[in-house]
């Protein structure tokens, strides 16, 4: 397939990624109005966003991956599309926190087969030395998808409620069903995609393979204490408003735009320069991810704790939501390129189970339970230990890697 082809394709499949994270981020989006309507507490929120959508999203994720390493990923993705579609607008019924939960759970069954799926289908079409920066487009839907989900609560919810909001956006989802099914599946890099194996069978095979590979289990471990602190930032609207005085519409707009330009220039900024670095030396992916990491959550703990009146409030608010958004895909190409041949959906599926049940799960619940009895800035400003935790991790590993190239990172084409 043409260079131009293998890039719409991973365009295509972002924009199947932006409209996930708008699904996925708007209960976040509009928590200060579900807050004071339906009496929830800051930890329901926490587990909303995190344990009642991750618990079925990442096991969801382990099956796609393995379902997407034998059958047709395009109709896989369609059929994730339509029921996260319509569980988004019939949450649109819902009346407290049990029917959310519900709600919440089948959206998280439903985006649970894009991840892996996309990411193997992107791994098929686009060279290895560009992978990180072409994972970092499929990952920049995070922070657009953050960004429309807040514009969408700030310019729908006060004029028509926060109802109308998941209504209009399902609906909208289930418009491109079609579409995506109709897609086509690339050729596999290095075989599979044969006859259906079991999928006990077949994540058993994925979990070996982990196993087997060291650096492929600590990068696993390093995402998984990188994103405590991502999932706690889906906090950062309802701190702003109940800490920082913000009225709702004003903090949603500002998140938008603050999330948009500085997601965008973390995801692609973040993917150059670690394919930069990874052409360079083995492991360098991994030691520049750490450097960028360092920097990032320095820029977090500014924006956790200065005032909003300081300079450096609204710069460092860019340099974290740069880095707690912007890391994702550069991570996952260092798992996709040390996952063994015909199982690379699989491996992805397995480390986003990981990532998503542990760290998101914990980070959002823990941070809105630390928000209720202490106040979410102290909240917000200890999701960063287990970050830092992980950016040490990272540079553990990457050395390592520079010493030992055979190791299954050093530089692909």
């Amino acid at each position: 397939m043409s260079e131009r082809g293998a890039w719409r394709t991973v365009a295509a499949l972002a924009g199947l990624n932006v409209l996930s994270f708008i699904d996925r981020q708007l209960l976040a989006a509009l928590a200060p109005l579900l807050i004071a309507d339906l009496g929830l507490s800051r930890a329901q929120i926490g587990l909303l966003v995190g344990l009642a959508f991750m618990s079925l999203y990442a096991v969801g994720t382990l099956a796609a991956g393995v379902l997407a390493d034998r059958w047709s990923r395009p109709r896989l993705v369609a059929a994730g599309l339509g029921a996260w579609s319509a569980a988004t607008a019939l949450t649109a019924t819902a009346s407290g926190f049990a029917p959310l939960s519900f709600w919440r759970g089948l959206v998280g069954i439903g985006e649970a087969t894009l991840p892996a799926t996309a990411l193997s289908m992107i791994g098929d079409r686009v060279p290895r030395s560009r992978l990180g920066l072409a994972n970092g487009l499929f990952y920049a839907g995070i922070p657009a998808g953050y960004a429309l989900s807040f514009a969408l609560a700030g310019a729908v919810a006060p004029r028509f409620g926060w109802r109308a909001c998941f209504l209009s956006l399902g609906l909208a989802g289930l418009v491109g069903v079609g579409l995506v099914w109709r897609m086509a599946d690339p050729p596999r890099r290095g075989g599979g995609g044969g006859a259906p194996s079991g999928l006990r069978a077949t994540a058993l095979a994925a979990l070996r393979a982990v196993a087997a590979r060291p650096a492929l289990s600590l990068a696993i471990l390093a995402g998984t204490l990188l994103v405590y602190a991502s999932a706690s930032s889906q906090h950062t609207i309802t701190w702003l408003v109940e800490e920082h005085g913000f009225p709702f519409p004003r903090a949603a707009f500002l998140s938008a735009a603050i999330t948009l330009a500085a997601g965008l220039a973390g995801n692609l900024g973040i993917g150059a320069l670690t394919d930069r670095a990874h052409r360079r030396h083995p492991g360098g992916r991994l030691i520049a991810l750490a450097g960028l990491g360092a920097a990032g959550l320095a820029g977090a703990l500014v924006f956790y704790r200065v005032p909003v009146a300081s300079p450096l409030f609204f710069p460092a608010w860019f340099v974290a939501s740069a880095w707690l958004l912007g890391w994702y895909g550069p991570l996952i190409a260092v798992i996709d390129e040390m996952a063994p041949p015909g199982a690379r959906a699989s491996v992805i599926g397995l480390g986003l189970l990981v990532v998503n049940l542990v760290g998101v799960a914990g980070g959002a619940w823990v941070t809105g339970l630390v928000g209720d009895r202490a106040g979410l800035t102290r909240g917000l400003s200890w999701s960063l230990a287990p970050a830092a935790a992980g950016v040490a991790l990272l540079a553990l590993v990457g050395l390592s890697q520079s010493r030992r190239p055979g190791d299954g990172s050093a530089p692909a084409s």
